[in-house]
């Protein structure tokens, strides 16, 4: 198959974020889900996901990453990574681990599963259950990372950093080593969906993020060559934007539970925008003629101060649905951007949801 942009200047999207299900057992307090979850009678069968995985490989994508909700939860897992390594995509797994165990694990990577991602809410396992509303989950954690090692996988610590564990930020390092992992993220969350509910519960405040940084920057000398770190400050303390998954509809592509196709996972939350499914047309098609995938591609559909910045073709633009979420429009310039005229809001949310004041945690429905 020839890729149908070809002709036109657009590459290839890098990855496909292939969400299989919204079914998870923990309830966190900063879920990027929709708030209205996908139910499982909704969801793509295998035969569906692998025509998604073989137009995917065609398209031009190297790397399928299988999220969720807890992926794990599809009993499909292992023949959707045994089809993905057929049509040549690297499968790597996000996951909460707490429904692994290693003779799945086994399975997997048996199957061709090449990387695991497990997210870790803390180093603490009773202020890890704070955050998950999950208990136990800890020490299942552990167990799990240490088998992908074991196994000779790839092993990623995502270390989702708030205000309830920023100050562990060494703790989190030293997990990861500990582990044998090649990479951490440090994860600051970012405030959409649930998250945006609990921003008063999570923001950290401007003292703990310099407090975080420092220490940060100085471990990255003696982690070079042991382990990887990517690490971005968060959006609320920024005064330049991030290119949102390396900028609209330009290298990633998201497939929901039931088969939408997303330039990114909160991509639904913009009113007014419609977004074509994979049992309905083609994916290639998709990424390169749709309409929500070019409505905010490249720079022309840019307002000022943007389609005037010589930074606009390294953060096009930043994000638009953080743009909605503290602007009202997801049109507008990213107001992290200190060139907005919507700057200002940020420094007073920072200001009252970074304080002090302990706010009560609002936790997700459990959803399985």
């Amino acid at each position: 198959m020839t890729f149908c942009g070809a002709t036109t200047g657009l590459e290839p999207p890098l990855a496909l974020l292939a969400e299989l299900t919204h079914r998870c057992p923990l309830r966190c307090a900063y879920c990027s889900n929709p708030l209205a979850l996908e139910p499982a009678s909704r969801e793509l069968d295998t035969a569906a996901w692998c025509r998604v995985l073989d137009e995917a490989a065609d398209l031009g994508i190297i790397q399928v990453h299988f999220s969720g909700g807890e992926p794990t939860a599809r009993k499909d897992l292992e023949t959707l990574i045994a089809h993905a390594t057929a049509a040549g995509l690297y499968a790597n797994l996000i996951t909460s681990a707490v429904l692994l165990d290693r003779a799945r694990l086994e399975r997997l990577h048996d199957a061709g599963l090449q990387h695991v991602q497990i997210g870790f809410q803390d180093t603490q396992p009773a202020k890890a259950e704070l955050i998950s509303g999950f208990p136990g989950g800890q020490p299942k954690k552990l167990e799990v990372a240490r088998a992908v090692t074991e196994a000779g996988m790839a092993l990623t610590v995502n270390a989702i950093v708030q205000r309830h564990n920023i100050d562990r930020v060494d703790d989190f390092i030293d997990m990861a080593l500990e582990l044998k992992a090649g990479r951490i993220e440090i994860a600051n969350v970012q405030y959409y969906g649930w998250a945006l509910k609990n921003r008063a519960a999570l923001m950290p405040t401007r003292e703990q993020l310099v407090r975080m940084d420092e220490r940060v920057r100085t471990r990255l000398p003696e982690l070079k060559g042991r382990l990887v770190v990517d690490y971005v400050v968060p959006d609320y303390y920024a005064k330049r934007p991030k290119a949102c998954m390396g900028g609209w509809g330009r290298k990633f592509l998201n497939v929901t539970p039931s088969g939408s196709v997303l330039p990114c996972h909160a991509a639904e939350t913009i009113p007014g925008m419609t977004f074509d499914r994979v049992t309905e047309r083609p994916l290639a098609d998709i990424w390169a003629n749709s309409a929500a995938f070019q409505r905010y591609r490249g720079t022309d559909w840019m307002p000022q101060p943007c389609r005037s910045c010589d930074q606009k073709e390294i953060d096009w633009g930043g994000c638009r649905c953080q743009a909605l979420a503290l602007t009202g429009s997801a049109d507008n310039t990213d107001p992290v951007c200190e060139l907005s005229e919507h700057h200002g809001l940020l420094a007073e949310i920072a200001a009252e949801d970074g304080g002090t004041a302990e706010a009560p945690i609002t936790y997700r429905s459990f959803s399985l």
